[in-house]
């Protein structure tokens, strides 16, 4: 967002690197944080690195570098400081009032920010303002009427400032409320997601870093006309659309929220419905910036969240996007086996082919011959084998049809009774 003057909110950025992370870890964690603000809608005047054993737990920071970071602030008109670690309530107040200015917020209420202003479903904002209100609003209460003045700054978009004024049995109840409503979406989600099921289509989610060219690869398949940005977090909600494969066969295909370090685990409880996607899926389609030089860090923390998740031992394509600005050779395929990659522009077009001839040998693998009888009273399952498996031959006799087919392990699941063979 921008200030009342219409120029970018000014912030210096804070680390601290403590003896069990490398300073390397901490300036690349500091860039990120720096995207994110840009994403926003501010601008980095300045960043702060300091080393510390210990963090101190009035300040985080401690009384000097306090007194230098408000120094800072007070010389060049900063409006908001971020830290990038997760910072107490009362660590927000002692920070605040020793700055006599600048509002304080942390790495995770920056990003809650970001996904503010990039929900646009009904459900997508639900699950900002709840996350919201879990983490941000105990952290903001007792401003007063000074959110009156910040209404539109950064890490005070979302819930509203009647919301954050609320004491805190109010905010118990909107959390109650929201949660109710929630639960209820995510209820619809499932039958939705149980109707993919039992049609036998197998299910693929694109997963990956944020801003990794997720929702440019789906636009690139399906035409889904999604917003496709340079942003970190451009593309909040799922989107699910279905591509036909040159083989014959069709796939439901899930575009889904980023990945990023430190992601809060109150944000992925928040997003449990956006990430059950993951979860639900048949394979994943793993999807890296190639171009970017923490490309390796970031695949790992992608492979991380994926673990985390539960969704480890899924079969998987790892796709290298944006290659048409990178060479092959240097891609990071540390312990993943060369058959299992593909390289890619999804802006351009390059590699497609070889993505879908990999994305339909992996949908296809585990797919076996199969003898079915279909008695005349199940002509519309008959039908529907069709449309699920390829069907080499079909001998029709007074009593139904004997069936030769090619089906995967998921679909002689569904036609199972039918087997005789």
């Amino acid at each position: 967002m921008v200030n009342d003057t219409n120029m970018p909110t000014r912030a210096v950025l804070v680390a601290v690197h403590q003896k069990n992370e490398s300073v390397d870890e901490c300036e690349r964690s500091l860039k990120e944080l720096e995207r994110l603000l840009e994403t926003a809608g501010g601008i980095a005047f300045a960043q702060l690195l300091q080393s510390k054993d210990s963090i101190d737990p009035r300040t985080f920071i401690g009384r000097g570098k306090i007194e230098e970071l408000a120094e800072i602030c007070r010389a060049n008109d900063i409006q908001l400081v971020v830290f990038d670690h997760e910072l107490s309530p009362s660590q927000i107040k002692n920070i605040e009032d020793a700055l006599e200015g600048p509002d304080v917020i942390d790495r995770s209420m920056l990003i809650l920010d970001i996904f503010a202003k990039h929900a646009t479903t009904g459900e997508g904002k639900l699950q900002v303002e709840l996350a919201q209100l879990k983490y941000t609003a105990p952290r903001l209460i007792g401003k007063g009427l000074q959110l009156s003045r910040q209404e539109g700054r950064i890490g005070t978009r979302g819930p509203g400032e009647s919301k954050l004024e609320s004491d805190r049995r109010h905010l118990a109840r909107r959390i109650r409320v929201l949660e109710s409503e929630l639960e209820e979406l995510d209820k619809n989600r499932s039958v939705m997601r149980a109707a993919r099921g039992r049609s036998g289509i197998p299910k693929a989610a694109i997963v990956g870093y944020t801003n990794a060219g997720k929702s440019t690869l789906l636009n690139r398949l399906t035409d889904a006309g999604i917003l496709a940005e340079d942003k970190l977090f451009a593309t909040l909600d799922p989107t699910t659309r279905k591509l036909k494969l040159p083989c014959g066969e069709e796939i439901l295909l899930t575009d889904t929220v980023g990945f990023i370090r430190k992601l809060p685990h109150h944000l992925v409880k928040a997003f449990k419905s956006t990430l059950d996607e993951v979860i639900y899926s048949d394979i994943l389609i793993v999807l890296s910036d190639a171009s970017d030089p923490e490309c390796e860090g970031q695949l790992a923390v992608t492979k991380k969240q994926i673990e985390e998740l539960g969704a480890a031992d899924k079969p998987a394509l790892y796709v290298f996007n944006k290659c048409d600005v990178v060479k092959g050779a240097d891609l990071p395929i540390g312990g993943i086996e060369r058959g299992d990659t593909v390289c890619i522009s999804a802006k351009t077009g390059q590699g497609m082919e070889e993505f879908i001839s990999k994305l339909e040998a992996l949908i296809t693998e585990g797919k076996g011959r199969a003898k079915l009888f279909f008695p005349l009273s199940e002509q519309s399952q008959f039908s529907r084998l069709y449309k699920l498996a390829t069907v080499e031959s079909a001998e029709y006799g007074e009593d139904g049809v004997t069936v030769i087919a090619h089906l995967d392990r998921k679909t002689r699941g569904i036609f199972e009774r039918f087997c005789i063979e």
